[in-house]
């Protein structure tokens, strides 16, 4: 695996409200949140470029939404904001891309020459996987480590319901099948940036 000098490590919205398991639901990957972090201290150690996404909900009685304490970020990613020694952006934004946020990640990342992002964090299936699938449009080499992320059971239409391993391996299958991303182990972009 090659990953480039300047390579972005993208980290969704990993957020003190998704931990409301009563509004969420069950989650699969327990060990997403250390997996998680395990890459920003190699993208912070090896100079790379981190990018911190966080998402600013509109909806009143969502957990993540502004001016409540669930919209703020875990506590190991506040931890760690700031300690890289490479760039660093902060983004919020309201929709699941991360494209769509302020400040322009398109444009951050053109500036800096980045052809190459990971995507990680919250939620697999919804803001993950979108910033993932807008990154592959945008013609960037995409990698997506899939135990660096999590979700949540969802309800579909006609009553369908999936559990969060079962919509996890769906955006697996989505995004390496189609083409949007390579999706890959966390100890494997780890190992190949140390």
């Amino acid at each position: 695996m090659e990953i480039s000098e300047n390579a972005a490590l993208v980290v969704v919205d990993v957020q003190e409200g998704f931990e409301e398991e009563a509004y969420w639901g069950p989650r699969n990957n327990p060990d997403a949140d250390q997996n998680i972090a395990g890459l920003i201290d190699a993208w912070q150690s090896s100079g790379r470029p981190v990018v911190f996404v966080r998402h600013d909900s509109p909806k009143p009685d969502s957990p993540l939404r502004v001016d409540y304490a669930g919209n703020g970020f875990k506590s190991y990613v506040e931890e760690r904001r700031g300690k890289g020694s490479g760039p660093e952006l902060f983004v919020t934004k309201s929709v699941n891309s991360a494209f769509y946020g302020e400040p322009d990640l398109g444009s951050w990342l053109r500036e800096g020459g980045v052809r190459q992002i990971v995507v990680a964090g919250i939620q697999t299936n919804m803001c993950a996987e979108t910033t993932a699938r807008m990154g592959g449009n945008l013609g960037y080499e995409v990698f997506f480590p899939l135990d660096a992320t999590y979700t949540f059971d969802g309800v579909g239409p006609w009553g369908w319901t999936l559990s969060a391993e079962e919509l996890a391996r769906a955006t697996a299958v989505s995004l390496h099948g189609g083409g949007f991303a390579r999706v890959v182990r966390s100890a494997e972009l780890a190992a190949a940036v140390g």
